[in-house]
């Protein structure tokens, strides 16, 4: 049995100071390529603690093999339990108060008691019951907001399982979920998330959590996978997350579906004419871990080609550029384009989509050294362009060019690359908005019309051309940089569009990568931003036909 203490107070609810869950055997589940086993649920820890003692050259391995430990907070709905505790999520109306009139005078009274109105948004009341002089928790009543809220009213699901005392909860015990199924499944699970690896006082495992007892869908555990991975990588800090651990996590996943992994790292760099990821990473320490590195993953053999590219500067001082401190702060999330195009690859190949799977991350630190670029040096990339560095802080476009260039010569369907590239972006639409850009103006619509629709926003900008004259240099192809400083995400796509060989289908992500406040479901730090509107398109375009 679950026994609760509660503290009530005129107008709050009541609060759990004591409880106890009986344990819940490990539970194993079977994917097609991926295998897990949950665990003790009643000896959970924190959901953060995915290493016991953490070793920098192991943090990209632990990072892919704990990616669905939030099994810990999932209950087979098969399993018997005998207390599980409903959760009953309202608009306002006719259904909310036909529920009402259902209950019994103690709910109804209650409810009243504490305001209760299903209108406001993420309203939570906990209602008790008393049986034989022991008060427990009877069913929570969730407040989802009005109609106008209802597209994103899921969300407000992520929020329970930092707000409910241990127990087990069903979301749809009536039959009757108001929202989604998969989308309130899905936002419990995000909201399960912490990353407290480095709290001394968390490593233990003694925490309990809430655990939610559903019959969950395989592809939202997938994708629940996914955000988990790409939150990880981005969370972890630069001094445990360089460009050879991020090539550590990278094969791990390889390695795990069976994909084939190659890495071109150091001065190989050079001979193998990736020259421009070469310039920006050679100052941090080549004779090292830090030294800058291409990963090609490769993983499938028939279907559509489809090759994912990611940003990979696992820390960007800005170069002889230095950023100021307030800009320097953030920078382990400047490899957060890597980390999402890892956590998406990893969705791909566990819903085994049709398709030939290619992922290329230029893995660099953007330090400063005595090799490092300079402002005024002329680079020439891969496709043989030549670039004036106009910035040395504009590094993340030069080590994509090369990857893009190298994309396109094994003529792929389709090419994503996903980087938190310019500030310029983040000014334009705020920090939750993905910037995306194509030269295939239909399939721009497309995408953000499925963001739309999944509650997963990306918003299309243009490759207005004539801005390309800002990036015009005086000796060389090319400036790194827009002269007037104006459109900089724009601008900073037409230089990346310079480098596509044969115009294959092309999406360009700018992303921010990175919760700066915590919401249900979202909390502060790394995170995943258009990664189901980037699967859900591109499984819809490896259908098609065309």
């Amino acid at each position: 049995r679950i026994r609760h203490a509660w503290i009530v107070r005129p107008g709050l609810i009541g609060t759990c100071v004591g409880s106890g869950v009986k344990s819940v055997c490990g539970l194993e589940r079977v994917s097609q390529r991926c295998r897990w086993r949950a665990g003790i649920v009643s000896t959970v820890a924190s959901m953060g603690s995915f290493s016991a003692g953490w070793d920098r050259n192991s943090m990209g391995k632990n990072a892919v093999h704990s990616r669905t430990r939030f099994q810990e907070t999932l209950l087979d709905s098969n399993t018997t339990h005998p207390d599980v505790i409903p959760i009953y999520g309202f608009f306002p109306g006719e259904h909310f108060r036909q529920w009402l009139e259902e209950q019994g005078g103690s709910t109804r009274g209650w409810l009243e008691r504490v305001d209760f109105d299903p209108a406001k948004p993420g309203s939570l009341v906990l209602v008790p019951k008393c049986l034989d002089n022991n008060i427990s928790l009877d069913c929570v009543v969730l407040g989802l907001g009005t109609q106008e809220d209802a597209s994103l009213a899921w969300w407000h699901y992520g929020a329970l399982p930092g707000k409910l005392p241990p127990g087990a909860y069903s979301l749809d015990a009536s039959g009757n979920l108001p929202v989604d199924k998969n989308r309130a499944h899905l936002a419990w699970i995000l909201g399960s998330y912490s990353f407290a690896t480095y709290y001394k006082s968390k490593r233990g495992g003694t925490e309990k959590l809430p655990v939610l007892s559903t019959e969950m869908s395989e592809s939202t555990q997938h994708m629940a996978a996914a955000y988990f991975l790409t939150r990880d990588l981005i969370n972890i800090p630069a001094s445990d997350m360089g460009p050879a651990q991020l090539e550590v996590a990278a094969s791990e996943l390889a390695s795990e579906f069976g994909a084939s992994m190659k890495v071109v790292q150091g001065d190989d760099l050079l001979s193998q004419n990736f020259p421009q990821i070469h310039a920006v990473g050679r100052a941090a320490r080549p004779d090292t871990d830090q030294a800058p590195r291409l990963l090609d993953l490769s993983w499938g053999d028939s279907g559509k080609s489809i090759v994912l590219v990611g940003k990979g500067v696992t820390f960007d001082t800005g170069g002889l550029d230095i950023k100021p401190a307030t800009g320097m702060r953030l920078m382990k999330k400047d490899m957060a384009g890597a980390a999402q195009v890892l956590g998406l690859a990893s969705l791909i190949m566990s819903m085994n989509l049709d398709c030939r799977l290619r992922v290329l991350v230029a893995a660099v630190e953007n330090s400063i050294g005595g090799d490092a670029f300079r402002p005024g040096d002329i680079l020439t990339a891969r496709n043989g362009k030549t670039t004036e560095v106009d910035n040395t802080d504009a590094e993340g476009r030069l080590i994509l060019a090369d990857c893009l260039t190298y994309a396109c010569e094994s003529n792929p369907d389709l090419v994503i690359d996903c980087a938190t590239l310019t500030g310029a972006q983040r000014v334009a639409m705020g920090t939750d908005i993905a910037g995306v850009f194509s030269n295939r103006a239909t399939i721009l619509s497309r995408l953000q019309h499925i963001g739309e629709d999944l509650s997963d926003p990306v918003w299309s900008l243009p490759l207005h051309r004539p801005y390309r004259k800002e990036l015009d240099s005086t000796v060389a192809d090319l400036k790194n940089c827009g002269a007037s400083g104006y459109a900089g995400a724009i601008t900073a796509a037409l230089y990346l569009q310079e480098f596509l060989v044969k115009d294959p289908t092309w999406i360009h992500v700018d992303f921010m990568g990175y919760n700066s406040a915590a919401r249900p479901g979202r909390p502060e730090g790394g995170e995943a931003m258009g990664i189901r509107a980037l699967f859900a398109f591109i499984r819809e375009f490896i259908e098609s036909p065309e």
